[in-house]
Parts: C-alpha cells; sequence; structure tokens
C-alpha cells in the first residue's frame, strides 16, 4: 500500500481520504487546522509553506491539491499554494493531481471537452488556468508528474453550503416549503457526484495513462434544477417542489455586501445557457461509469 497525501479536507478530500483509507493506503491530510476523518494522520500546516509542504509529501506516492479558497480570495492564495504543490511534487517524485474545475473554457456553445481551450478572460479563472498550464509545463519538461481532474457543480452526502444542491436545496424540499434560486430552474446544467470526484481522483494518482493532461470527472446527462427536485421528491414520496427565483438585479445588491454572492456573476453565465460536461474520454479510457442519478439521489437524500 502507498502513501497518499491530501491537501484539503472539504466536501471532496474528506470522500478521497475515506476512500483511499479503505483501501489501505496511508493516509495524510493536511489543513491549517488539523481537520481531518477518524482513521488518516492529520497534520496541521500552511500550504503555502513550501519547505513544511515538500516535508510532509516525502515518501508519498501522490499528492492530491483538493484546497479550495474562498472564490473572492483566489487572486491573492492560489498562486503561493500552487508553487508550493509544485516545489512538493518535484523534491518528493509524488504524483501531483489536481483537483480543478470548468471555470478556466470560460462560456462554451456545446458540450464541454477536455480539448477546448483555457479561453475565460475572467482573472480568477486565468488563475486555475495557470496553475494548470504550469503544472504541464513541468510535467512535460520531465520534473514531475502531473495530471487535473475536473467536475462541473458538485452534489451527494457531505456537500458544503457552496453545492446550489446541498441543505439550502433539500433542507426546503424536505420541509414541502419553496426552494429559493438565484439562477433559472428549468436551464440543462451537469451535476457531478462527489463520490464520483474521489473515484476519478483515486484513479488519476494511480494509473500512469492518466498522468500528462486533464480529465473530466464520469458525470450523468444535464438536468434542470427542477428535474433534480422533482426526482428528489419522488423518492421521498412528496410532491413536486416548489421554486422561488431571485431577480438577478436584487442578487446583485446583496452581492454589494456578501463577498461570496457578489462573486457569482462571473458564473452566471453557467445557469442562463445549457451547461453540459462530457466526461467520455475518462469513461472509455479507465472503464468507469458515473453513479446511477437515482441512486446518487438518494444517498444525498440520506446524507
Amino acid at each position: 500500500m502507498g502513501k497518499h497525501v491530501i491537501v484539503g479536507s472539504g466536501q471532496v478530500g474528506t470522500h478521497l481520504a475515506v476512500k483511499l483509507r479503505d483501501q489501505g493506503h496511508e493516509v495524510v491530510v493536511v489543513t491549517r487546522s488539523g481537520s481531518g476523518p477518524d482513521g488518516v494522520t492529520r497534520v496541521a500546516a500552511d500550504v503555502a509553506d513550501q519547505a513544511r509542504l515538500s516535508q510532509i509529501a516525502q515518501g508519498a506516492d501522490a499528492i492530491y491539491n483538493c484546497v479550495n479558497p474562498k472564490y473572492h480570495r483566489w487572486l491573492t492564495d492560489w498562486p503561493p499554494m500552487a508553487a508550493s504543490f509544485l516545489a512538493a511534487a518535484e523534491s518528493s517524485g509524488a504524483v501531483l493531481v489536481a483537483l480543478g474545475n470548468l471555470y478556466p473554457y470560460g462560456p462554451v456553445d456545446g458540450p464541454i471537452t477536455e480539448g477546448l481551450p483555457l479561453a475565460s478572460t475572467s482573472p480568477k479563472a486565468q488563475v486555475r488556468a495557470k496553475m494548470w498550464q504550469d503544472m504541464l509545463a513541468a510535467h512535460e519538461a520531465g520534473r514531475i508528474r502531473a495530471v487535473e481532474v475536473r467536475g462541473s457543480d458538485y452534489f451527494g452526502p457531505g456537500a458544503t453550503d457552496q453545492s446550489y444542491l446541498g441543505d439550502r436545496f433539500v433542507v426546503p424540499l424536505k420541509a414541502g416549503k419553496a426552494i429559493q434560486l438565484v439562477f433559472p430552474a428549468d436551464m440543462p446544467h451537469s451535476w457531478t457526484y462527489l463520490p464520483d470526484v474521489a473515484d476519478a481522483l483515486v484513479v488519476a494518482g494511480a494509473d500512469e495513462r492518466a498522468w500528462g493532461r486533464a480529465w473530466h470527472v464520469p458525470t450523468s446527462e444535464p438536468q434542470t434544477f427542477r428535474q433534480m427536485g422533482t426526482r428528489m421528491a419522488a423518492i421521498l414520496g412528496m410532491p413536486e417542489p416548489r421554486f422561488s427565483i431571485l431577480p438577478w438585479p436584487l442578487v446583485r445588491v446583496v452581492g454589494l455586501f456578501n463577498p461570496m454572492i457578489g462573486e457569482l456573476k462571473h458564473t452566471r453565465y453557467q445557469f442562463v445557457a445549457p451547461y453540459e460536461l462530457d466526461s467520455t474520454p475518462f469513461q472509455r479510457t479507465f472503464g468507469v461509469a458515473p453513479t446511477p442519478m437515482d441512486e446518487a439521489l438518494k444517498a444525498t437524500l440520506d446524507g
């Protein structure tokens, strides 16, 4: 069994740590506070401290970047952390596995594939694009082995309050109350199941066929907010849910006082037009498929 260093213990890092732990690996979870699930080694450290992260990574087979700074802090927080990951991967020889996202593609007309250019003009998305470009350059130069895994908006057990299908969706649905949305209820959108994200990271870290490129997490066909709510309600034996859509001008006003709400303007394009993630290459290469949607929704509701 190998040594796996997971940086970050949020909604993805925790799932990943538990999966690797249950497979019998030595798992080290690194967070600023020293948090993490039971049965793993928990280390409190500043991820931006290159010397410290490099020390922790010695002897590791893989390092997983599952950190998720607050969106409004990406420009300041990501660059020093990205440099630290590169240094740790180079000094330790561990495979660097990054949990990416779809923001660097920007608005796309049609299915989102890994071959699309990272064309977003948003400074925050450009930060994430540069992180991958620097990783890939180091990989191609033979300094490290690197891979990035990208998913769409997450849902599932353990989803944080940042998830559009988390408590702010499920709690009112279960209570028979109107679900408040900031985006249209009937626009098709890809949703990526958290355990599938962790599974994809495990594959990416262990299978050399994955290294040197980016991959999309196996993800089911797009569903609207209304379709997801209706399927959840059916599982619970409840009537179809009701939705309340906040007017966009009001959201913008709230965003003047709430930094996280204010950042929604950068991703609104993902919800006002069809947003479809194509994960065919990963599924075909590694022989995996997304968890069936109703099974995933049941686990979400149970969680």
